[in-house]
């Protein structure tokens, strides 16, 4: 399986941003769609969007749609989720997670093992 290593979380008031970055290793990772997860203390894991293998589509969960972007540098191998207009809900620890196919949607939460995540605190 791929590894994949999360940062750039942190602490931010209400209505700030933040992105966190999740670099990859391991596979070809531009053969790979990519998605970011989170999970609040308390909640079940929730996807928060996802991206296809060459960027040119991407989906997103409701709750953070006109908030939230995912993009990815291939060249890189890394994966963003640039969070705006950040609320206290959005607080959780964020993973990264490797699709199954090279689209947007195609994921696996409940197989495989997760990583560390990195923690997005967003204060009211």
């Amino acid at each position: 399986q791929v590894q994949l290593v999360e940062s750039g979380g942190g602490l931010v008031q209400a209505g700030g941003s933040l992105r966190v970055s999740c670099a990859a290793s391991g596979r070809t990772f531009s053969s790979y769609g990519m998605g970011w997860f989170r999970q609040a203390p308390g909640k079940e894991r929730e996807f928060v969007a996802g991206i296809s293998w060459s960027g040119g589509s991407t989906y997103y969960a409701d709750s953070v749609k006109g908030r939230f972007t995912i993009s990815r540098d291939n060249a890189k191998n890394t994966v963003y989720l640039q969070m705006n207009s950040l609320k206290p809900e959005d607080t959780a620890v964020y993973y990264c997670r490797a699709g199954n196919t090279g689209g947007s949607r195609d994921f696996s939460p409940d197989s495989g093992s997760w990583g560390k995540g990195t923690q997005v605190t967003v204060s009211s």
